[in-house]
């Protein structure tokens, strides 16, 4: 259960942006915790053909119970830092999710 730093997280007008250190390529699926300012996540998918990405928006469109359409890749589409944006949930919400 990863703890995680509220400056990861910001909110927006109907929303939330969380940003984050992705690690494509790994074992598992998972919240790592905490890289710098952002919550580092592990991706089982390859950094290839934008299947890390694809991954990344549903895996936090599952955890938050929101749909696909919800969940929209900010910036960061070709490096390891991403700012995803969230639509129907805080901000408090998100880091309560995500540190289960």
């Amino acid at each position: 259960m990863p703890v995680l730093s509220e400056t990861a997280f910001k909110a927006t007008k109907g929303g939330c942006l969380v940003s984050l250190r992705v690690q494509p390529g790994a074992s598992r699926n998972a919240v790592v915790g905490m890289y710098g300012d952002a919550v580092k996540i592990a991706l089982q998918a390859p950094p290839v053909d934008g299947k890390a990405n694809q991954l990344l928006c549903r895996l936090f469109a599952e955890w938050s119970g929101l749909p696909k359409s919800a969940v929209e890749l900010r910036s960061g589409q070709t490096g390891r830092s991403k700012v995803l944006e969230l639509s129907g949930i805080t901000a408090e919400q998100l880091k309560a999710i995500l540190e289960r």
